[in-house]
């Protein structure tokens, strides 16, 4: 029990640091096998490389098609198009509300987090000085319709956070639909509310928008595809995924080759976008699968066993102990799906022996676990996090506290809200 405690203070201290889980998270696994009497050696070239692997087998073609969906989407300009008419439709007095709908629907409908920011940016930029907001709202403004409840609640939504649990638990991406829908209301509304009480705040205080160091960004000139032809490939992804129920990476290919099909003139862009999405998207699928090879070690040390029996002890509704694992790894590892790979490839077996002895769906271990996994892993070392500031400038000074309460705090009690429900019989 020491070593694997160990094994995820050195792991959550490291990655705090920013130092690349990809070698991190071999290092803390070391520790957890040393203090738990495995061979070192064997411990790392079968266990945690067999981990590695298999997660990896299991997953890349999703990374790799996800991300290739985006950067298509942002090179034609398609993810833009989208962003802007949602905008303008909505109005520049509403600046919070634009930015927070463009980010949620590219997301759910695919996009990826990181290609989001960068389509959304400028339009954040144009909305927040016609409505002269200060700067410092839109990280957690972006954050709150990316890096939440359409990343982990709402049903349906082809995010890797949603999409993983399914091999655990034998479930569809439209799991728990009702438990989805409800914390996806409390995330989406909590925050919003809390974003428009600041911008009040900020106001008040005189903060409001001051131009970039850099000078006043200037939205590109170019012609953009029409709105109805952009938000295609979005809902091709979707209704292909979850009413024709394929499989993920068909809906992927079928959403690529729309893009394609529909923006022929601009093929010069196709290779670029294809090789650079494939090339982002070998980094993500093995930051993910390093985490999920350090739940593969801990889960054979004889400490694991006591592990169980503590999270597992955990008074009241088994939904609880899931929450707390998955998020207390989310937020070691800074990552959600590292956080929730690690927690499911480790316990992911008994949650679902649970829930075929128990009144307790599969599809509500599915939901939990996905909703827990946004919750603390957008602390302050969170990848997504330090990308975010660095494209718009700001700083954890700056922006931080409302990541925090949108992407932390109200997450969290999101999770909390429908764990509740769910022990008094309403869900």
């Amino acid at each position: 029990m020491f070593g694997i405690l160990l094994g995820l203070v050195v792991l959550m201290a490291l990655a705090y640091l920013g130092w690349s889980i990809i070698w991190v998270a071999p290092i803390a696994a070391g520790v957890v096998a040393l203090t738990g009497g495995l061979d070192l050696l064997e411990a790392y070239k079968d266990t945690y490389m067999g981990g590695f692997v298999d997660f990896a087998k299991a997953w890349f073609p999703v990374f790799m098609l996800g991300a290739i969906f985006g950067k298509l989407m942002e090179n034609t300009g398609m993810a833009r198009s989208v962003a802007l008419a949602l905008t303008k439709v909505i109005g520049t007095k509403r600046a919070i509300l634009g930015v927070l709908v463009s980010s949620a629907v590219l997301t759910y409908g695919g996009v990826s987090l990181f290609v989001v920011v960068f389509a959304v940016y400028p339009l954040a930029l144009s909305l927040f000085r016609e409505a002269d907001i200060s700067r410092k709202l839109i990280p957690a403004t972006v954050a709150l319709g990316a890096f939440t409840f359409t990343m982990t609640a709402l049903p349906g939504s082809p995010q890797i956070q949603n999409l993983i649990p399914m091999e655990y638990f034998q479930t569809s991406a439209t799991a728990a639909p009702v438990m989805g829908v409800i914390a996806a209301i409390v995330m989406a509304v909590g925050g919003y509310l809390y974003l428009r009480y600041r911008e009040k705040k900020l106001t008040e205080q005189g903060d409001t928008f001051v131009e970039p160091k850099g000078g006043k960004v200037v939205e590109e000139a170019e012609h953009m595809p029409n709105f109805f032809l952009s938000v295609l490939p979005l809902l091709t992804v979707l209704v292909t995924l979850n009413v024709f129920d394929w499989d993920i990476v068909t809906s992927l290919i079928s959403g690529i080759v729309l893009i394609m099909l529909l923006n022929v003139h601009l093929f010069k862009k196709f290779i670029p976008s294809m090789n650079k999405g494939a090339s982002g998207s070998v980094i993500a699928i093995i930051n993910t699968s390093a985490a999920v090879g350090f739940g593969t070690v801990v889960r054979e040390v004889p400490g694991f066993e006591r592990l169980t029996e503590l999270l597992m002890g955990v008074k009241g509704n088994p939904l609880i102990s899931e929450a707390i694992a998955v998020n207390v790894l989310a937020g070691a590892t800074g990552s959600a799906s590292g956080g929730m790979g690690i927690a499911l490839e480790a316990l992911g077996s008994k949650y679902y022996e649970i829930a075929m002895n128990t009144g307790i769906s599969p599809e509500a271990f599915h939901r939990i676990a996905s909703l827990s996994s946004g919750g603390l892993d957008a602390l302050p070392h969170n990848g997504a996090v330090l990308t975010l500031f660095a494209i718009t400038g700001m700083t954890h000074k700056d922006s931080y506290k409302e990541i925090f309460v949108v992407a932390v705090l109200i997450p969290v009690i999101s999770v909390a809200v429908v764990i509740l429900l769910n022990t008094i019989g309403i869900l």
